[in-house]
């Protein structure tokens, strides 16, 4: 299978009713093809495919193969932790003739020993015709999938790569040197891509190419070619965009950023919520910076922002309200500096004075509760 470069983890956009959006999930894929992506993951972690149900699932991936119309390959993403659903999915979407690949992960939760992963997967790839790409990310199943099960793995013919998310390069290095030349090693950390293409990896299966494609295949395709420096100019302006993808929990950062774009609406599935706001001040920073959109204003809406520090270090115990631009407090981000964790702690943002000043209010123990000038 000549399955290499940029492939992109597909976020799935919502409506405010929590229902696939499926013209965002178009211009999405569409807008994905014609920046020059390598291939498209439909259904991956990214995807929230935890969250959808069957017929959602195979919405997602049938929409994809159909906006796609064969201009790129499709690697479907199939996972369960109960090995005979994860047989019977990969057989459903096996079925699909747009479908070159299929994604599947460690089992989550379980716990499997290397033997009963070994075991599972098998029991996939004996049970299709179609290639499976292994993903081995044990940060988010719990279950790393080790270099020796995994050129073990790597015999079975059906089983074609894995896409190595355990952010362990040392182990990545390992998998490189004892599977075969021909089995397909991607990475599943956007940040370590070159040093993974650099071992002999094929390339990467990206969450920031949902938000710069072209650049993301364009750092990939040079690195493949050899041409580092071009490779190496693509990671400096695009690393801190790449980290940021992680700074909450994926795909809550990647999401943000492409409903900032316009792309979708900033709509997830519980049990993920949105973000936390100083943690999306920083993405906006680092989206702005990236030139995916327009510097964000100054301060204007850190002003409406406020935040409540509490010290208990000796009584009686005391809360003060503070306003997130208060001179006072920590070069003006609203968090009194010099404390420590052991004794105080700070609450916030809220959004509102009145929604600070009710939590303010409800903080159980507190004998004094005040106002900050700022405020």
């Amino acid at each position: 299978m000549n399955l290499r470069g940029c492939g992109t983890a597909l976020v799935t956009p919502f409506k405010a009713d929590g229902s696939i959006n499926d013209d965002a999930l178009r211009k999405l894929v569409n807008w994905q093809v014609e920046s020059g992506i390598d291939f498209l993951v439909p259904c991956g972690t990214t995807g929230e495919t935890p969250t959808l149900s069957h017929d959602e699932w195979l919405h997602v991936i049938d929409t994809t193969i159909e906006v796609v119309a064969g201009r790129v390959p499709i690697v479907a993403g199939a996972t369960s932790n109960a090995t005979n659903d994860a047989v019977n999915k990969a057989k459903e979407v096996a079925t699909r003739p747009g479908v070159t690949a299929i994604l599947t992960a460690s089992p989550y939760y379980n716990k499997p020993t290397q033997e009963g992963q070994y075991r599972h997967f098998r029991a996939i790839a004996e049970a299709v015709d179609k290639p499976l790409i292994l993903y081995n990310v044990p940060g988010r199943t719990s279950a790393n999938l080790e270099p020796a099960t995994l050129a073990r793995l790597a015999e079975i013919p059906n089983i074609a790569g894995v896409k190595e998310a355990s952010g362990n390069i040392s182990q990545i290095a390992e998998v490189l040197n004892l599977v075969p030349e021909s089995f397909l090693v991607f990475s599943g950390d956007d940040a370590v891509t070159l040093p993974v293409i650099s071992l002999g990896g094929v390339g990467i299966i990206s969450v920031a190419s949902n938000e710069i494609p072209r650049e993301m295949a364009d750092m990939t395709r040079a690195a493949l070619a050899g041409d580092w420096n071009k490779a190496r100019t693509l990671h400096r302006k695009y690393f801190q965009l790449m980290q940021a993808n992680f700074i909450e929990s994926s795909p809550l950062p990647v999401k943000a950023v492409l409903a900032m774009m316009g792309k979708i609406e900033e709509i997830y599935r519980l049990p993920l919520l949105p973000m936390k706001r100083d943690t999306r001040a920083k993405l906006q920073r680092v989206a702005a910076e990236a030139g995916l959109i327009d510097k964000p204003a100054s301060a204007h809406s850190e002003a409406t922002e406020f935040f409540v520090y509490e010290n208990w270090q000796a009584g009686p115990y005391k809360a003060v309200l503070h306003r997130s631009n208060c001179g006072q407090c920590n070069h003006g981000k609203g968090r009194p500096s010099g404390h420590d964790p052991a004794h105080a702690n700070w609450h916030g943002p809220y959004s509102t004075l009145t929604e600070a000043r009710h939590a303010l209010q409800s903080m159980p123990n507190v004998l004094i509760r005040s106002e900050c000038k700022c405020v």
